[in-house]
């Protein structure tokens, strides 16, 4: 009986020691956790100058452009010939030329017509002349007679009375066959002349068309009116289809009266064009600076200025429900020859400066039930810390209230981390 005493008293404090060793172990385990940072990146708040930008997106446009439209006037514009879109031309170098086909068959039936006028009109002034030559034939003839009359008159001591009288009757009738040749003279001349004027009208119409002709032969051929790079402007009426892109003109193309074909961007001097929203409207102003990054050119920084800000709003239909945008136009005061209109462009706007504002950067901003907090290193612990933003930019954040200077906040939402040694 003692015996069985002693080895169950035995046995209990090997288990107590072994409990308590155990127990101990937890113990220090748990002090080891809780005096163990996670590893977190980190980031200091910091107090200091912040600027809060407006970032949009555009396209860079030339300021100044020159057209290059097709005719008005010249009948079928099919494309035969078209200059490479960004090629260098000079002045007076051939950019588009259409087919003549239809115009060079005009041009050969006007000439045609323009002879066959020409002929008539040497027809005329040759019957003219011979009709002159017969006329003044006939008037020299009856003034011979006349005077012929006139000498039997004066015979008249030799002639018998009955002989006189006819003599004189002879006179008045050679005085009217002059009168009538001279009248028939003058109206067969005025009859000439009148026929070479209308055949002459009939030539000079003729002469007209065919002049026109080869105006719009020539109106066919367009050409480079100033030095620069060529821009082919999109072909609206050779649509991909709906949602497709509009492809700009090329050869074999059918162009229609007046349509802008290419342009001649002068880049000496550059613009960015923009959207901007009603809700930043007040908060820009002409002749404000800023930053333009151009996604062409990633290799430099444009500055630019505002040049204008459009006074009416545009509704914007490509989203619902549909925004009032402003137009923005940047000037820009460095241009690059390596610019070129349609590029895309990103711009940064100066909207409000502080001078000693709580900063922290945006990685460190998040999102806890609905609101914005910070997670901010207390001793080895991270604790959500509610805060009220009051600007940010790509990088940062302005903070209006809770959080103070030198404090440290998480870059990484800690409570999905995984533990990691000390910091």
């Amino acid at each position: 009986m003692t015996r069985g005493r002693a080895w169950w008293a035995s046995r209990r404090r090997r288990w107590l020691g072994a409990g308590g060793a155990g127990l101990l172990a937890v113990a220090i385990g748990v002090a080891a956790v809780r005096g163990r940072t996670p590893d977190v990146p980190t980031a200091q708040v910091t107090q200091e100058e912040f600027v809060e930008h407006l970032e949009l997106r555009g396209e860079v446009r030339p300021v100044r452009s020159m057209a290059v439209t097709a005719p008005s006037q010249a009948g079928e514009l099919q494309i035969v010939r078209l200059v490479k879109n960004g090629a260098q031309v000079h002045v007076g170098d051939e950019l588009v030329q259409f087919s003549t086909t239809t115009l060079e068959r005009t041009l050969a039936e006007k000439r045609s017509e323009l002879r066959q006028a020409s002929a008539e009109v040497d027809q005329a002034r040759a019957q003219g002349r011979q009709q002159d030559e017969q006329d003044q034939t006939a008037l020299a003839a009856a003034r011979y007679d006349l005077e012929r009359a006139r000498l039997d008159v004066k015979k008249q001591e030799f002639l018998s009375k009955i002989d006189f009288e006819k003599t004189k009757l002879a006179v008045a009738d050679a005085e009217q066959a002059v009168s009538e040749a001279e009248t028939r003279l003058r109206a067969d001349r005025d009859g000439a002349a009148a026929e070479v004027a209308r055949r002459a009208q009939k030539r000079e119409r003729a002469a007209d068309e065919v002049a026109r002709a080869e105006r719009a032969i020539a109106s066919l051929t367009l050409r480079a009116p100033a030095d620069g790079l060529v821009t082919l402007m999109s072909n609206y009426r050779s649509s991909v289809g709906f949602g497709g892109s509009t492809p700009e003109f090329r050869e074999g193309d059918r162009a229609w009266a007046g349509a802008m074909i290419a342009e001649l961007p002068d880049l000496s001097s550059v613009r960015v064009a923009a959207r901007l929203d009603e809700t930043d409207r007040g908060r820009l102003r002409a002749g404000q600076e800023a930053v333009v990054r151009v996604d062409a050119v990633p290799d430099r920084e444009f500055r630019a200025t505002i040049a204008t800000i459009s006074v009416l709003a545009r509704v914007d239909f490509s989203s619902w429900p549909p925004t009032k945008n402003f137009d923005l136009e940047l000037r820009v005061l460095d241009p690059d020859a390596r610019l070129r209109p349609g590029m895309s462009a990103t711009i940064r706007l100066p909207v409000e400066r502080v001078a000693d504002a709580i900063v922290m950067p945006a990685d460190a901003l998040f999102q806890r039930g609905g609101r914005p907090v910070a997670y901010v290193l207390r001793g080895s612990r991270f604790e959500p810390q509610p805060v009220v933003v009051a600007g940010r930019d790509a990088a940062r954040v302005r903070v209006a209230s809770g959080l103070e200077a030198g404090a440290r906040v998480a870059l990484r939402d800690p409570t999905q981390a995984a533990d990691g040694g000390a910091r």
